[in-house]
């Protein structure tokens, strides 16, 4: 295997390959020195949380409110008939906390499909 190497002039004064050769490295100014990279680490933000609500209204059947939140929000039979009838009788009701995106994404589908089936089913977002 041959040994390829990079002309001296490619690389800055304090920057020098163990074997290059060179056994005076010096930093700039003359000054023996040691050059440590450092990255400092960004801890990453959590995203913003945000709430979907189902609103009440006296159209959409109760049993399509209970298939829409076990379809689209993963609940089970018992989990959707309670928020459907916390719904029912507050006016709205929390279905699920996420990310912007797939709070927006829910939201969405949700009303789409209501749409689909011709009930005016509400669903919306607000910041957690």
């Amino acid at each position: 295997m041959t040994k390829t190497s990079i002309p001296s002039t490619a690389w800055p004064d304090s920057v020098r390959c163990a074997d290059d050769g060179d056994d005076d490295v010096r930093g700039p100014g003359g000054t023996d020195s040691v050059g440590i990279a450092t990255k400092a680490k960004a801890k990453p933000k959590k995203p913003s949380q945000f709430k979907v609500l189902m609103l009440n209204d006296d159209y959409t059947p109760m049993e399509f409110v209970v298939m829409v939140l076990k379809r689209f929000f993963n609940m089970d039979l018992e989990q959707a008939t309670r928020v459907m009838l916390h719904v029912h009788q507050r006016g709205v009701g929390v279905c699920g906390v996420y990310p912007y995106e797939i709070a927006e994404t829910k939201v969405n589908q949700v009303m789409d499909f209501a749409r689909q089936n011709q009930h005016p089913l509400q669903c919306t977002l607000e910041k957690a």
